[in-house]
């Protein structure tokens, strides 16, 4: 018996497991497909996998999450050997490898690869590997373009659409012409550059910004709104003062006239001035990987953006076809594309399973990090929501004291009326292991008050959640440390 999950939150049973016979085709190799081809599989499917790419398991594991956090980690290892704020350990700043760097890197990103992706196929003998491009030819019916040339035709009873997305890169006169970045090139570049310029001001371009500075590069950031726009509005303002800090220069409000590379160096047109630099990166969104699946002619709507329509059980407008992951007009996070791919083969298998995302946590891996779960004040005004909130600095924090960083804010954000907590935005460091405390909260309907009388370990910055909720009702300055 399986169980979803209501928009209210509330846990719902579904029958599930009566897939025998039934064939399931999955379009893509990433973390929504693989979930989707497991679940399918245990509840008694046959799967064929489709993947067009030269490697297996998506984006996450091959060009974006792992490769990009373990730079960030030795990024954060060489920024604190050069610069502490702790007496008697002497600074040192470090002499960076970088191409040793990459080899170790893309060991365990190969590792990763064969563990949670090529070793599941070698043991589930009830899932296929085809290789090849996919496209719709009738809503039952995929025409595989075949990687060594030829094509073969693919029936399924279910199709599950889970390709991914790919950088966007935006129409800008010359960029096109020039040999940029995108973040794939920039993770596995084995020299670093002397001036790289960014395009961009949300996850990707912070997270590479911030790690190609620490790692000793000038770095020059160019954001055509604010940082993390779509964020409350402190969180932005508060991470560019800290960028700034480290000497990163940062420009918002800017898009570049052109681009131009002269056969060493880019030069972008910003206005009166030129901004030279021996290296691009373009870190501007995403786009759905979904313009050679002819999707019309399967009968599956799209967004204005490309992004397939789907509700939360991940069905498209096409009941026998469901969709998963970065394709879709769902957050294109991996941890929502795998849930949506588990549920999404209940669903195909007979269940009911929904995704809520109405508590989702999101991460952004800069120092400090940025976590952020539910509504911001202004998001929960826009809807009409009568919001209040708190903003607790970490100079309020123990833990942020004892550790000598106290950079960064907890904000909560709560019902004017009831109390009822609404959502939270942390900047602080380890804010990703904080926000998850949060989203639990969120998700449990606590209320400020709840989260104000429980348990917290002391020295630990989740304790700062609890320090933030008393202060809808306290002056925690005034309390003593571990006060209850």
């Amino acid at each position: 018996m399986g169980y979803g999950v209501s928009q209210a939150g509330e846990a719902v049973k579904a029958p599930g497991g009566n897939g025998k016979g039934l064939h399931i085709a999955i379009i893509g190799t990433g973390s929504g497909a693989f979930a989707a081809a497991i679940k399918a599989a245990e509840n008694g499917a046959r799967v064929t996998l489709i993947e067009g790419g030269e490697v297996i398991g998506g984006t996450c594991v091959n060009i974006g999450c792992v490769p990009s956090k373990i730079m960030i980690r030795a990024a954060h290892i060489a920024h604190l050997q050069a610069s502490h704020d702790f007496s008697g350990i002497p600074l040192n700043k470090p002499k960076i490898d970088r191409a040793a760097l990459v080899r170790q890197q893309q060991a365990r990103v190969d590792d990763l690869r064969h563990t949670k992706y090529e070793s599941i196929l070698e043991q589930n003998p009830g899932i296929q590997l085809v290789r090849g491009w996919a496209r719709f030819m009738d809503a039952h019916t995929l025409i595989i373009e075949k990687n060594g040339g030829g094509e073969e035709t693919l029936t399924a009873e279910r199709i599950l659409v889970a390709s991914g997305a790919t950088p966007a890169i935006p129409d800008i006169p010359g960029l096109a012409e020039t040999p940029y970045w995108t973040s794939t090139e920039a993770l596995v570049a084995g020299l670093l550059p002397r001036h790289l310029i960014v395009l961009g001001g949300s996850v990707v371009a912070l997270e590479l910004a911030q790690a190609f500075l620490r790692l000793g590069s000038e770095v020059t950031l160019l954001a055509r709104s604010t940082l993390l726009s779509r964020e409350d509005a402190e969180i932005g303002a508060t991470l560019q003062a800290l960028l700034e800090a480290e000497g990163m220069r940062i420009e918002t409000h800017c898009v570049p006239a052109s681009v131009s590379h002269d056969g060493h160096e880019f030069i972008l047109e910003n206005g009166s001035e030129q901004i030279q630099g021996d290296a691009l990166l373009v870190a501007t969104g995403r786009r759905p990987n979904t313009e050679r699946l002819s999707l019309d002619k399967a009968g599956v709507e799209t967004g204005g953006d490309g992004a397939i329509l789907i509700d939360d059980r991940m069905q498209t407008s096409v009941s026998h076809i469901y969709a998963a992951g970065d394709c879709t007009n769902q957050p294109q996070y991996v941890y929502v594309a795998a849930a949506a791919g588990t549920r999404a083969a209940v669903n195909m298998t007979g269940g009911d399973e929904r995704l809520d995302l109405s508590a989702m946590p999101a991460v952004v891996f800069t120092d400090p990090q940025v976590g952020t779960v539910g509504l911001s004040e202004q998001q929960a005004r826009d809807w009409g929501i009568p919001a209040v909130s708190r903003t607790l600095t970490l100079d309020n924090v123990p833990r942020a004291l004892a550790n000598f960083d106290t950079r960064g804010f907890i904000k909560l954000v709560a019902s004017g009326e009831t109390g009822k907590l609404l959502g939270a935005q942390v900047l602080a460091p380890e804010g990703g292991e904080v926000i998850q405390s949060a989203a639990l909260a969120i998700r449990n309907g606590m209320h400020v008050e709840d989260l104000a009388g429980q348990l917290f370990p002391y020295l630990t910055m989740v304790e700062g959640l609890k320090l933030c909720a008393q202060t809808f009702n306290k002056d925690v300055s005034q309390l003593s440390c571990c006060a209850g």
